[in-house]
């Protein structure tokens, strides 16, 4: 199996294995599938650990107002009356004001985020250095899982304006619109893949670029079409710098050692001398010519 090491410009993404007859479609129509995935997994993540601290989202009219606010224009939330936690809620207020204040109990809450760290560590660029291969299928399952979650903690379900319960319903561009995050989500339209400076052109196959060797290992960079072509890869690494630079420093430090540890006073002894046997021989070994 070709492995692939997907990157976004310097910062790995994950690892994808496949083989050498896969189209380029097929293969970046999953590439962005997981690309996608892994974005919703941790948007979807963050969202929950608010979830179990404040409850679910306000009703856009009440986002970002003071309970002053709220009780001089007698609005309510109809949907955070709705949708409670199960099991009773607690008070926790929302400092940022976009979620109900009402989080579920301690048992509860520890469901939510017990299941999101290990969404989280699921998706998380730590399995690059693992070896661990992300599927699509890995990726549905994750996001299963956080739904699971949220099911047993609220089996009333989530507000239709919840960002998570936007994710899991499919409406992404809803969820992400206004935020940073839209920019990170790939269309397989446009999505491009590089490797050793030059695009894999679709319509093609990947052993058409990196021959028929099933064992090959390859960086490659995932990008939208436009941004032009990306960063070669380095040919030291980070990690080797980091080894050279210290090894450097480690040789520096010994050969100053050796420098304080040289003394070469005993040079200029008498027995150091190499004319003294000479003198010794011809009888001027203690003679001095200087008058007395």
């Amino acid at each position: 199996m070709v492995k692939l090491h997907i990157k976004r410009g310097d910062e790995s993404l994950f690892l994808y294995e496949t083989t050498c007859h896969v189209t380029m479609d097929e293969l970046l129509q999953d590439l962005v599938r997981i690309h996608n995935g892994r974005e919703q997994v941790l948007r979807v993540s963050e969202e929950m650990v608010e979830l179990a601290k404040h409850g679910v989202t306000m009703a856009p009219n009440m986002q970002g107002l003071t309970e002053e606010q709220i009780s001089e224009l007698q609005l309510k939330d109809a949907w955070a009356q709705k949708c409670q936690p199960s099991g009773g809620f607690v008070d926790n207020l929302d400092p940022v004001g976009r979620r109900c204040g009402q989080g579920p109990t301690q048992k509860l809450a520890e469901v939510i985020t017990r299941t999101l760290e290990e969404a989280k560590s699921m998706v998380s660029k730590k399995q690059v250095a693992a070896d661990v291969c992300l599927t699509p299928d890995m990726i549905q399952e994750t996001l299963g899982r956080l739904r699971g979650a949220t099911t047993i903690v609220y089996p009333m379900g989530l507000p239709p304006h919840d960002p998570i319960r936007m994710e899991f319903d499919g409406n992404v561009e809803e969820a992400v619109a206004g935020k940073a995050a839209s920019k990170l989500i790939l269309d397989v339209d446009s999505a491009q893949l590089w490797w050793a400076g030059k695009e894999l052109q679709r319509g093609k196959k990947l052993g058409d670029y990196v021959g028929r060797n099933e064992k090959t290992k390859i960086i490659a960079k995932l990008q939208r079409r436009g941004q032009g072509a990306p960063g070669r890869e380095p040919v030291v690494s980070e990690e080797e710098k980091k080894q050279m630079m210290a090894y450097a420093y480690r040789r520096q430090e010994e050969l100053k050692k050796l420098e304080e540890a040289r003394d070469d006073s005993h040079l200029s002894s008498d027995w150091a001398d190499p004319s003294s046997l000479k003198r010794a021989f011809q009888g001027v070994a203690n003679v001095s010519w200087r008058p007395r």
